[in-house]
């Protein structure tokens, strides 16, 4: 095989190997140009009316039983909320040595050259693999291209070295297969990450995982693992998570109940001013406006059994769903409220995004986001102390579908903190 056709990473390229992505962006030598995007769908508007949900296309078509899919091995710790004893302060060991990141599937070394002298300029990264491994037989097999356009020149090294670089820079994985001296390129690969056996940090990942995106994900209870698809980026973000827990984090756990109102008037809203007369002044911190709806803070005498029985004189109270989820200080975490909806209950296609900040010791800041499958909602900024508790109210059910004048769902959240204790696992068990 010629020196010529093969890479090794020049001085002044090799800072790729420390940086690729910043590399990419400052390197005059290295350039990206991304795939056209596909399509942006237009703004769902949600304050004008009800919205429209469709038919399935094929109502004959034979699915997995509704019996079935309800089995969620989450159930018993996501969707169980002790309302009358909350411990707002929770300090929880754990061995650190515990995380683990790995990838899934066999994939084999690659021959071993020394190369030099590599260039191509605005080249789709399968194109600059395949005729970076030609002589080496070597084929290229691309799942799910086209990919990043690149650039590069002069490069030198290792002929894995230099694959592994271009496939990061390009934002893929690659999968050597040695028998069949078959390369597959791929944007996504399985992987599995293991935690402490601690029930509160694995229900924290799993929450920042969906609020990657990633919902299709499996939990084994047995070993505390989570195994996924993940593409370059939420890669990345597993090991920055991995890595933030070495601090010792804290964590915001919240526990969530989400009720929907139906006023025994229909021609009349929820007099939430009524509020302010059946509790002393004070009990209610905050008011905000959002897009829909308005969150209101409150300190814990507005318990959710009293804003029950206060509502309960206006309106008839359906449960929706409780459960709780807990966020990594300053990480995003997705609650979906099917998970622990109620039997016989419409829990439409809600769900909850939340990014916390603990500062000044027990000052929490919540960046809060309501979801449904059409689009976003409704989000609100807010600041509440430990103790503290807040409330979205005034969400018209006509944004889910119901066709029930003047009925709302409420939306109400206790804050709670979990202080992580980092520790060895000798330690662990004496404590």
């Amino acid at each position: 095989m010629k020196t010529g056709s093969i890479i090794k990473i020049s001085s002044f390229i090799s800072a790729l190997s420390l940086g690729l992505t910043a590399c990419l962006q400052q390197n005059d030598n290295v350039q990206t140009s991304l795939p056209q995007e596909q399509q942006i769908m237009p703004y769902n508007d949600y304050s004008q009316g009800e919205m429209s949900f469709k038919d399935p296309q094929d109502p004959y078509m034979i699915r997995t039983t509704e019996g079935a899919n309800a089995l969620d091995l989450e159930t018993p710790l996501r969707c169980n909320v002790n309302w009358d004893m909350q411990q707002m302060v929770l300090t929880l060991p754990y061995v650190n040595s515990a995380f683990k990141l790995e990838r899934n599937g066999q994939n084999d070394p690659l021959p071993r050259f020394e190369v030099t002298g590599y260039t191509f300029d605005m080249m789709p990264a399968e194109q600059a693999l395949a005729k970076l491994t030609k002589e080496a037989g070597i084929r290229v097999s691309s799942a799910d291209g086209p990919y990043t356009s690149i650039s590069a020149e002069d490069l030198k090294g290792e002929f894995s070295e230099v694959i592994k670089m271009i496939a990061d820079s390009a934002g893929i994985y690659y999968t050597y297969n040695a028998k069949d001296k078959i390369l597959t390129l791929s944007r996504r690969v399985n992987m599995t990450l293991y935690t402490p056996q601690v029930r509160p940090i694995i229900l924290g990942l799993m929450d920042v995982i969906r609020g990657a995106g990633i919902t299709d994900i499996v939990t084994n209870w047995a070993d505390y693992s989570i195994t996924f698809d993940a593409d370059v980026e939420t890669r990345d973000k597993m090991m920055e998570l991995i890595k933030f827990f070495e601090g010792s984090p804290t964590l915001v756990a919240y526990d969530v109940s989400i009720f929907r109102l139906y006023p025994n008037d229909q021609s009349k809203d929820i007099e939430w001013k009524e509020l302010l007369k059946a509790f002393d002044f004070g009990t209610i911190t905050t008011a905000q406006t959002g897009v829909i709806g308005r969150v209101l803070t409150t300190t814990n005498e507005i318990s959710l059994e009293k804003l029950q029985q206060f509502v309960g004189q206006q309106a008839r109270i359906e449960t929706v769903s409780e459960g709780k989820f807990v966020v990594p200080n300053l990480w995003l975490a997705r609650f979906d409220i099917g998970k622990c909806s109620k039997p016989n209950t419409d829990s439409y296609g809600m769900s909850i995004l939340a990014k916390a900040a603990v500062q000044k010791g027990h000052e929490i800041f919540t960046d809060v986001t309501l979801e449904e499958t059409n689009g976003q909602v409704t989000s609100f900024n807010i600041r509440n102390k430990l103790g503290e508790n807040f409330m979205i109210i005034g969400l018209p059910n006509q944004l889910f579908g119901i066709s029930s004048p003047k009925s709302e769902t409420i939306i109400f959240m206790v804050p709670r903190l979990i202080r992580t204790l980092r520790t060895n696992e000798n330690l662990k068990n004496k404590i």
